[in-house]
């Protein structure tokens, strides 16, 4: 019976995770102790490791450079990394690589700045009054289901073959995510927030600044960095369009000539920009939302 008892008791003691028996000294031959509490497994991402974001194209580099080193690539189809650093001096020297940069980021960035400011405007309007809503959503949302490319036969014939039509074509890829992102933020607001607004009796302008603009940021930076990668997308497309310079442009005589080299390195600067720019979104995104405790922080 005392035997019986016993077990019964080192059973849900340990069972509790309070104490444990094991063979030693004590009556009966056994002794007592707190059992070893558990270390609770981290879930957390863990801390963001140094330069995470070039982790990636720098693997992607060294595999290129030894697949190209080992002769596992055509040189014709593929050139080695050197081959194309090479061809970039070349380039850069002769004066005609600077004139095409600068002239595509002059029509990202008027395209870039036409499509934010759309895409702001038209957000805050359709998501701060069900009037605006009934008049835009809708349409903004035709749009979007309509392809933006195969709007450019229509848009040369509106606007003509010169620059404008570049531009507004941008600028469409680019209001459509910045609204889509910064509505989908205004709709989805606690209405508990706007209840305490009320309940304070906080101004329209208030409301909006208090409540409103920290709410929606999240979804607007999301649509941010999504439209500014639409933008070097699109670029690519349209300067290959009635164009005398530009990245685009030169990518496409390279084609007519068979210079592979020149057409990756066009595709290398158009990756640069795209990374750089998101890298600029998202360290403004962390410093203006520093008040947020996420997973990526």
């Amino acid at each position: 019976m005392t035997s019986t008892s016993t077990s019964t008791a080192d059973a849900a003691a340990d069972a509790s995770g309070t104490v444990t028996s094991t063979p030693g000294a004590g009556p009966g031959g056994r002794w007592f102790g707190r059992a070893p509490r558990a270390r609770r497994r981290g879930l957390a991402p863990g801390k963001r490791l140094p330069a995470s974001r070039l982790i990636g194209p720098a693997l992607f580099l060294a595999l290129w450079a030894a697949a190209s080193a080992a002769g596992q690539l055509d040189p014709g189809a593929i050139p080695a990394p050197w081959t194309v650093l090479r061809t970039t001096g070349h380039l850069w020297t002769d004066g005609t690589l600077p004139t095409d940069v600068l002239t595509s980021l002059e029509r990202a960035a008027y395209g870039f700045a036409f499509g934010l400011t759309a895409g702001v405007l038209l957000a805050l309007a359709s998501g701060l009054s069900r009037v605006g809503e009934a008049l835009i959503d809708g349409t903004v949302q035709l749009n979007r289901a309509i392809p933006t490319l195969g709007l450019i036969p229509l848009f040369i014939l509106w606007l003509g073959i010169g620059e404008t039509f570049k531009v507004a074509i941008i600028a469409i890829v680019v209001y459509i995510p910045i609204y889509l992102n910064l509505h989908s933020a205004l709709s989805g607001i606690d209405h508990r927030f706007v209840e305490l607004a009320e309940v304070q009796g906080l101004s329209r302008l208030r409301f909006i600044r208090e409540i409103v603009i920290p709410g929606a940021l999240p979804g607007f930076f999301v649509g941010l960095r999504l439209g500014v990668t639409g933008s070097w997308l699109s670029l690519v497309v349209l300067e290959q369009i009635n164009a005398t310079s530009g990245l685009g442009y030169m990518m496409f005589q390279a084609q007519n000539y068979g210079r592979t080299d020149i057409i990756l390195v066009g595709l290398l600067i158009y990756g640069i920009f795209g990374l750089v720019s998101d890298s600029a979104v998202r360290l403004v995104e962390r410093k203006v939302l520093s008040w947020r405790r996420t997973l990526s922080s």
